[in-house]
């Protein structure tokens, strides 16, 4: 898709760097079998969710489409 820029925001960017960090703590208390550590890392990237989204709704995210949804023409 020409001109698409899907995720490519700093709300995109920061939420998925903050939920890549909680994925490797959790992998690394994982494998440390330390239950605390892993799920600490989950809460991490829960929060990672979050600051995604209120990123977002501070304007820092992809802007909203003001075309309407494009309409495939059926075969006869």
């Amino acid at each position: 898709m020409a001109g698409n820029h899907h995720g490519h925001t700093p709300a995109a960017w920061t939420g998925v760097i903050i939920v890549f960090i909680g994925f490797c703590v959790s992998g690394a208390f994982m494998v440390l079998a330390n239950p605390l550590g892993f799920w600490a890392g989950m809460v991490i990237c829960v929060l990672g969710g979050v600051v995604g989204m209120a990123m977002r709704a501070a304007g820092l995210g992809q802007p909203k489409s003001t075309h309407p949804p494009h309409k495939v023409a059926s075969e006869s």
